[in-house]
């Protein structure tokens, strides 16, 4: 049987601080997951005012990536029962979330001077960006990060002499 497609359980984590840093970012994730679904047709028109290349088209595919990203990362964050396949693709999309928040707060901080809501809760709360939302982007990066250090799903194996 294929080792990637067997369930396992979450392997240990290094340090207690790390699975809590993962709790928090997995509450962090889902508070944005659910505020961004609550109102996802005013969120994609959000996105669609960004001035994003590619127009309507790329924000609506990218509204899309970053909730299905939100979601997704959970299992890993949450130590679920996964194979060691999906563990590895959930922790990634943990990385891209933080990613493409920080590429958003840095484009809208670099390209406009309007003040507009930076999506973080959807349209239910409005967040207005700036500086402060790209070092938050990099505090989610650095969750991620450690979440992932403290959880890292490959167990190494011992070496056959």
């Amino acid at each position: 049987m294929n080792i990637f497609v067997k369930v396992t359980p979450a392997p240990k984590p290094k340090t207690n601080e790390s699975q809590q840093i993962a709790y928090f970012y997995a509450l962090i994730l889902i508070v944005f997951a659910l505020c961004q679904l609550f109102t996802f047709d005013s969120f994609l028109i959000l996105l669609n005012s960004f001035g994003l290349p590619g127009g309507l088209a790329t924000s609506n595919l990218l509204g899309g990536i970053i909730v299905i990203s939100e979601i997704s990362a959970l299992p890993f964050l949450l130590q679920m029962r996964l194979s060691p396949l999906m563990r590895t693709i959930s922790m990634g999309l943990g990385w891209l979330v933080s990613l493409i928040w920080f590429s958003l707060s840095l484009w809208l901080c670099l390209t406009t001077d309007v003040n507009l809501n930076i999506g973080f809760l959807g349209t239910v709360v409005d967040l207005i960006f700036g500086w402060w939302t790209v070092f938050t982007s990099i505090s989610f990066g650095v969750m991620a990060t450690w979440a992932s250090w403290g959880m890292w799903p490959f167990v190494r194996l011992k070496k056959i002499t």
